[in-house]
């Protein structure tokens, strides 16, 4: 029996009340003065949120918006102070002050988005819009974040775990119960290509919410990039790993630890045993797993501490997320550390295009 069932149905009733009061508009949302694009889920943990918001931005810069992602970014040193982590010419904070996702995101938007963290959305929007002319803003995890108005919810189920537990905060990893999924207008089921088929999960889904477009999206390994060491920022691929790295013979793979500091670190370490299946095993080989909390600040120590690990078991290189990569870099790295580069394909992209990009 879980001890903090009773909990979790009282914490549910009260997100139920304060979206009903939400939607009769007893409680106040507040137009942030440009179009308002909201991506999040139902469930706490990695669903592919973030990568969908930079795939977001990206389509909307390409379209000719002045584009501002604004994320509260967790896991900072002090969460109430906002931040400006990139004016969209350079990054301007470390994960510390901005927090690793909006980090991460920053440099990816590079040329292409504004990037702010910060606790109150409302406050930072009308910054950011009279200091940069934002004509659009992207929310990333802004799903509950009711106060603002959106003129698109995109909301992600993950594929691999789409109702947690079944059970809401903090009995379960549901935030909200699953009849909030009617606020949706469109749900992206991500990671499908990491579950059976996903038909069972649209029913379920179409009986929360009939009308919304329902699109998957699958996971691509892109190349890896390197963390410190001589060549920092240099991306590889997992060919060039093994010229550079191979130790076991022609035949055989190198031999990787992949560590994260994710909500979901079972879909990372199944995405690297898939892409290494994909090479027939001949390029590298996970030979351990090492999950940390989600939003994790990595010490020196538990770096020596992985190191130690590896040399004991022949690994010859640790695997981490983009994510985890802008934590790392203030460390010592003696082993070859390299960040997994991945980009979602979606099932109907032109779609999610024209549903992103609507006036």
């Amino acid at each position: 029996m879980n001890l903090l069932a009773p909990i979790g149905i009282a914490y549910g009733r009260i997100m139920d009340v304060r979206n009903r009061l939400y939607d009769s508009g007893y409680l106040r949302t507040y137009d942030l003065g440009a179009r308002t694009i909201s991506i999040g889920n139902l469930t706490t943990g990695g669903t592919g949120k973030t990568p969908l918001a930079e795939l977001a931005a990206e389509i909307l810069a390409n379209a000719g918006e002045k584009v501002c992602v604004l994320t509260r970014g967790y896991g900072r040193r002090d969460p109430g102070r906002c931040v400006l982590v990139s004016n969209g010419e350079a990054v301007l904070a470390d994960a510390e002050a901005g927090g690793d996702e909006p980090v991460e995101l920053a440099r990816k938007l590079l040329k292409k988005a504004v990037v702010v963290a910060d606790r109150d959305r409302v406050g930072a929007a009308a910054w950011a819009k009279e200091r940069f002319g934002i004509t659009t803003f992207v929310l990333d995890d802004g799903f509950q974040h009711r106060r603002v108005k959106r003129d698109l919810d995109i909301v992600c189920i993950d594929a691999t775990n789409p109702c947690g537990n079944g059970c809401i905060l903090p009995a379960g990893s549901l935030r909200e119960s699953f009849r909030g999924l009617e606020r949706a207008d469109l749900i992206v089921i991500t990671r499908s290509e990491m579950s059976r088929p996903t038909g069972e999960i649209e029913s379920r889904l179409r009986k929360r919410n009939a009308a919304a477009p329902i699109i998957r999206s699958t996971t691509r390994v892109t190349g890896i990039v390197r963390v410190g060491g001589h060549d920092p920022g240099t991306l590889y691929t997992f060919e060039k790993l093994k010229a550079h790295l191979g130790n076991d013979g022609p035949g055989g793979p190198v031999k990787v630890l992949a560590f994260c500091g994710l909500g979901n670190p079972g879909a990372f370490f199944g995405l690297l045993k898939a892409e290494s299946a994909k090479h027939s095993g001949r390029l590298f080989a996970v030979e351990a797993e090492k999950a940390f909390p989600d939003h994790y600040d990595y010490s020196q120590k538990d770096i020596d501490d992985l190191e130690a690990e590896a040399r004991r078991a022949g690994i010859s290189a640790f695997l981490a997320t983009g994510k985890d990569s802008v934590k790392l870099e203030k460390l010592g790295l003696s082993i070859p550390t390299f960040s997994v580069e991945i980009k979602f394909e979606l099932s109907e992209p032109d779609l999610f295009r024209s549903l992103v990009t609507a006036s």
